[in-house]
Order: structure tokens, then C-alpha cells, then sequence
């Protein structure tokens, strides 16, 4: 069943709209358990009458994550396009979305924007401060 903390919107997109998440080619799964003992998000378990990794939970995974993909010795572990998420971020405004996020944490922080000002020009002049 899936867990509520794991299937929040993804700033401001429902998850279950967003095609993200692993896809084990059952040819190339070992069984090791990399991928199930590794994911802090439970995406995965184990099937023990094949031995096989097996994608229990696709929602749970973190949009844009791929850290099972690589430790996989055998490379069985894939997931959609990046492009099609590249997509998805521009065209549901994902990006002002996380910009407001950033925003109010840094209010909830009571962290204030940095005044402007001239240091940091040394880079443009050589790098020389």
C-alpha cells in the first residue's frame, strides 16, 4: 500500500501524474538486492520464490532519482526518459514552483536575502581579489 509521505505532489504536480520510476528488466536481474536494500523510499521488494528485485511501489520514488539505476552491477535497473521529465518541468511550471518553495523556507527560517554588493567582482576582473 502505498505511503502518503512518499506520494505528496512533486511541486505542485500530483505524483501519480508524473511517469517516474524504476523498470527492471527481469534478463539482466541478478538478484543481488542492490536496489531493495538501498532504497530508503521502499520502491522496491524482493521476490523470494524467483529471487528477483520487483517494483513494488513506483510512486514512492523520488522524481528525477536513478540512484538505484546506478549501483546495479548488471545495469537491469532503468527508468523513463529524462527528457520527457525535462518536459514535464517546463511545461507544468515546476520551476517557479520550487522557486516559491525556496522562498518560503527561507521565510519560516526568518533567513534575509543578502544586500547586494561588490564582493564577488574580483572573479569578473581575473580572479584577483
Amino acid at each position: 500500500m502505498p505511503d502518503p509521505k512518499f506520494t505528496q505532489p512533486w511541486h505542485g504536480v500530483p505524483r501519480d501524474q508524473i511517469d517516474w520510476h524504476p523498470i527492471i528488466d527481469d534478463a539482466l536481474c541478478n538478484g543481488c538486492g542492490v536496489c531493495v536494500t538501498g532504497c530508503g523510499r521502499s520502491v522496491f521488494a524482493y521476490d523470494y520464490e524467483r529471487e528477483k528485485a520487483i517494483v513494488a511501489e513506483p510512486l514512492h520514488c523520488m522524481v528525477g532519482c536513478v540512484t538505484c539505476a546506478n549501483v546495479c552491477p548488471e545495469g537491469a535497473v532503468s527508468f523513463p526518459s529524462l527528457d520527457a521529465l525535462r518536459e514535464l518541468i517546463q511545461e507544468r511550471g515546476v520551476v517557479p514552483t520550487a522557486r516559491r518553495e525556496l522562498e518560503e523556507g527561507r521565510a519560516r527560517l526568518g533567513i534575509r536575502r543578502p544586500e547586494p554588493s561588490s564582493a564577488g567582482n574580483h572573479i569578473a576582473k581575473g580572479g584577483q581579489p
